[in-house]
């Protein structure tokens, strides 16, 4: 029988028909399930696979071997394989767990997405997710939402493996690694908890620091390292501790987490980082919604309320995309000076002494171009070097004092609800 009757039959509202194409497909997948890949050379719109799919669907875990062997042998495209590869159900639980175990990492991929779609909850995908985490590096697209969707189930299973004496260090260190992504520092036990503050301790005074890129986009504040500390109070920051740079940044770009609050209802809380003192100066990074909020006004009520605190406040804030470039410097809860452009920028306060005037530019010409008096030439990228620190330029000849900060936007959460894998 031709494939097309086949699947016009597989179609059908026939029950008995319908029953039978799939059952004459099964029978016949070797020869089949090639011709049907055969048929999509060239093919790129979904709508044209849906053909193949439900044949596939159909056959069940003959396709999905014979579909990964044609995907090996380049007959099929990466991105047909990658759809193809969506469509198999419980029958291929297995399959999609070998392919989880995948050492490469775009293929393993391709296997956690199928995990994760049938929730499966299987050893042998317990054992592809650590595996991925042993590797030490990049972890396969999907594995982190599979250690999250299995944490309940696979938790204790993992710190059962993380204790047992007859499995090697790099599978121990895949459990511990898959413990926190699933389930944060609070999935691991009182012992690696403590490891893991030991060797923070030891690493923060030999770490060379490195800040995020304000390419494109990024926002930050400085306060003295001098005064610092109030800081703490005055972003309403909770439960800190000491931790490394590398850390710091990771958690401070990584998502919150929805948690209870106060009240009981559901807020959002993300965590900041406040980086050792740099060159004289500490630097805060994090969310920023939660941390300052999308408002004009916002901003400036943020870095007044944080220089009451600490005597001085800087902000920051570039968007390349959209054309901002934002910076303000207030003293004792009031801005003193602050630029801010999308098209035309526009400035307020007294130029600061380092600080270049649009009327002594050499380009200025007084008898063609005007200038408000106070208008200068520097933005954002510019003014935090004569302000303070520019990230971009922090490293080894940084002079660096004390260690970094995490803290957290809201009490009575605890760091260790936020998961992901340990950077420290």
């Amino acid at each position: 029988m031709k494939i097309e009757s086949l699947l016009e039959d597989l179609a059908s509202d026939d029950t008995a028909r319908a029953e039978a194409a799939a059952a004459s497909l099964a029978e016949q997948a070797d020869s089949l399930v090639p011709a049907l890949l055969g048929s999509l050379a060239g093919v790129r719109r979904t709508a044209d696979l849906e053909p193949v799919i439900r044949a596939l669907r159909h056959i069940g875990p003959p396709a999905f071997d014979l579909l990964l062997a044609a995907w090996r042998r380049k007959e099929v495209s990466d991105w047909q394989a990658g759809r193809l590869l969506e469509v198999f159900d419980e029958r291929c639980a297995d399959q999609y767990a070998a392919l989880a175990a995948d050492p490469d990492h775009g293929t393993s991929g391709n296997g956690f997405q199928g995990l994760v779609r049938l929730r499966t909850d299987s050893e042998a995908g317990l054992r592809a997710l650590v595996d991925s985490y042993a590797r030490g590096r990049l972890v396969p697209y999907k594995a982190s939402d599979y250690a999250r969707l299995m944490h309940d189930s696979f938790g204790p299973r993992l710190r059962s493996l993380r204790r047992d004496p007859a499995a090697t260090p790099r599978t121990r260190r895949g459990a511990m690694a898959a413990l926190v992504a699933g389930g944060g520092a609070d999935a691991l036990d009182d012992r690696d908890r403590a490891a893991i503050e030991r060797l923070i301790q030891v690493k923060i005074p030999h770490e060379v620091p490195r800040l995020p890129s304000s390419t494109l986009s990024g926002w930050w504040m400085a306060v003295p390292g001098a005064s610092y500390e109030g800081v703490f109070e005055a972003l309403d920051l909770h439960d800190r501790r000491p931790v490394t740079v590398t850390a710091g940044v990771q958690a401070a770009e990584s998502q919150g987490i929805r948690a209870a609050g106060r009240d009981g209802a559901d807020q959002m809380v993300g965590r900041a980082f406040v980086t050792p003192e740099l060159d004289g100066w500490r630097l805060v990074f994090g969310p920023f919604d939660l941390l300052v909020g999308a408002l004009w006004e916002n901003m400036v009520e943020t870095v007044e309320r944080v220089s009451a605190h600490c005597g001085q406040a800087q902000f920051f804030f570039l968007d390349d995309a959209g054309g901002s470039d934002v910076w303000m410097v207030a003293e004792n809860g009031r801005v003193i000076r602050q630029y801010a452009a999308e098209s035309d920028p526009e400035w307020e306060g007294d130029p600061l002494p380092w600080e270049t005037l649009q009327v002594d530019d050499p380009d200025f010409d007084p008898e063609y171009d005007e200038a408000p008096p106070n208008a200068g030439t520097t933005g954002a990228r510019s003014a935090c070097r004569y302000l303070s620190v520019d990230p971009g330029e922090v490293g080894p000849d940084t002079g660096v004092r004390g260690h970094g900060w995490l803290a957290l936007t809201a009490p009575g959460v605890g760091h260790g609800a936020f998961p992901g894998t340990l950077s420290i």
